[in-house]
Parts: C-alpha cells; sequence; structure tokens
C-alpha cells in the first residue's frame, strides 16, 4: 500500500468519523436510543454525541497505527501529536455541528 493513499484513507475516514454523531440519533450509527415516554423519538444528547466523538477520535487512531504498521516502522508520538490530531478532529466535525446546532430549520 501506498503511503500516500493510506494517509488520503485515514483523512477520508476520519472525515465521516467525525461527523458521524451528529449526522443522526442514533450512537455509532446504529444503535438505536429508547424511546421517550411519549411515544415520540429520542434525541441524542450533545454528551452523548462528544463522548461518542471521543470513541470514534480513537477508532480512527487505531485503524491510523494499523496503516502505519502494516507501511514501515511506527514512529513514537508525544503528546503533541495527540494535542493536534484531537483539534484537527474537532474541527473535521464542525460541519456537522453547524448541521445540527447551527442551521435554521
Amino acid at each position: 500500500m501506498d503511503i500516500s493513499f493510506a494517509t488520503w484513507i485515514v483523512v477520508a475516514a476520519a472525515l465521516v468519523a467525525a461527523n458521524l454523531p451528529f449526522a443522526n440519533e442514533r450512537v455509532f450509527g446504529f444503535i438505536s436510543l429508547k424511546p421517550a415516554p411519549s411515544g415520540q423519538a429520542r434525541t441524542k444528547p450533545f454528551v452523548a454525541r462528544l463522548l461518542e466523538l471521543l470513541v470514534l477520535y480513537f477508532l480512527i487512531g487505531a485503524v491510523a497505527y494499523l496503516l502505519e504498521s502494516r507501511i514501515g516502522n511506527v514512529f513514537a508520538q508525544g503528546w503533541e501529536f495527540y494535542a493536534v490530531t484531537g483539534c484537527l478532529f474537532l474541527v473535521l466535525a464542525f460541519p456537522g455541528f453547524v448541521f445540527r446546532y447551527l442551521k435554521r430549520r
């Protein structure tokens, strides 16, 4: 696998994963929440979306680690790497956040 191709796979997967919590009301896209007592659909709380975003960040990190290990040597990363990639993941989640909370309906 080419290094450039693996990089674009990780970027595309991160873009999809970062917007997944804001795209639907199911947890991780397939686990539905219990319905509200009145029978209406329950909306996912913001804290659940943030926790889902955190879990997806680590899942994409694991995929990136596996791809890096298949290409060659795995480089050691410090806290700076995780701070930058966490902020990048939040930036990639911005379109989903805008669509869910800031767009007028």
